[in-house]
């Protein structure tokens, strides 16, 4: 009799769930660009998805010309294919498309999206952008750190020298330049590699190569839960348990870094990292820049980063 009444409250809960999801989907519509006619109740167009995704969309593009919406499950899409429109989204309207959507990345590895990345447009991501600008990112400071990205590239010569100094070899190339990467970020940012001969049985260079592991998986893979919400309440793929475990241990481990990067500073052995560099600042506001604050710019740095960083390099190695 119990279950009877439940299975009978959620089919109830559900029903309103959806009327008001089809309520509020008919009142955003009115003001949208004009879309594609095939959208299905509760998944919208994602149906129509198919890869290449650029050809799919270049076709509707096609059809419905250079600035058309899409409806993926609960959320609209806006696709713009002009330039010019492009412009005006994002030089003329800057501040209006200035936030990005809530998601289950965003509220753990954004650290509840207060991270530059994911903080919506206000006093802290001025704040934030402003601190990544002056102290993290300008000329002067980069160019303190140009001994240790030379020192990586040169690294990266020899391995690739010794590989195929006895004739054609094979070399995973991308895997490669991940690890200069990851090195040349992890030396500015705390004066460590995690990769390398001389880091393969080191215990902390180990952990650290799993959680950028699993976070690259993590932020790579797509949640159902962000289109369905009502898969996120029921827990649909445990999904968000794993970014809550994989946070935890991220954090725990940089907690421990900027610790030891602390007590080194106690001891008078200042070092030139970016951690050390934003304990000074801790110093001086310590109410602004916490810990919590500091593990999210060297998350950051380390999950953003990483591809624009390849990207630098490759262009650098092969000019």
């Amino acid at each position: 009799m119990e279950t009877k009444y439940v299975c009978r409250l959620l089919s109830l809960i559900f029903s309103i769930l959806i009327y008001k999801f089809l309520t509020n989907a008919r009142k955003r519509r009115q003001n949208l660009p004009p879309s594609p006619p095939s959208a299905l109740p509760i998944i919208g167009h994602l149906h129509l998805l198919k890869s290449p995704l650029h050809r799919i969309l270049h076709q509707f593009s096609q059809k419905h010309g250079p600035i058309f919406s899409l409806r993926f499950g609960a959320r609209f899409v806006v696709v713009v294919s002009s330039s010019h429109l492009v412009k005006e989204c994002f030089i003329m309207n800057d501040l209006v498309l200035a936030n990005r959507p809530r998601t289950a990345i965003s509220k753990y590895f954004g650290y509840n999206n207060t991270t530059i990345i994911f903080a919506p447009h206000g006093d802290h991501w001025r704040n934030l952008r402003r601190l990544c600008d002056v102290e993290i990112f300008s000329s002067s400071r980069l160019n303190t750190f140009l001994p240790i990205r030379l020192d990586e590239i040169n690294r990266l010569l020899c391995k690739l020298y010794k590989i195929s100094s006895a004739g054609f070899a094979k070399v995973n190339f991308e895997a490669t330049l991940m690890e200069m990467t990851f090195n040349n970020i992890m030396r500015m940012l705390a004066g460590k590699r995690y990769y390398g001969e001389d880091a393969e049985e080191d215990e902390e260079a180990k952990r650290f190569r799993e959680l950028i592991k699993k976070g690259l998986q993590l932020s790579a893979a797509s949640n159902p839960g962000d289109f369905f919400p009502i898969l996120g309440w029921i827990g649909y793929n445990s999904f968000e348990k794993k970014l809550a475990t994989h946070k935890e241990k991220s954090y725990k481990f940089m907690h421990s870094l900027i610790e030891e990067h602390r007590r080194r500073r106690r001891n008078g052995k200042l070092e030139n990292t970016m951690v050390d560099h934003l304990l000074s600042l801790q110093e001086s506001e310590p109410e602004y820049y916490t810990d919590q604050i500091i593990i999210g710019l060297v998350l950051v740095n380390l999950y953003s980063q990483n591809q624009y960083l390849s990207f630098i390099f490759a262009a650098f190695i092969f000019k």
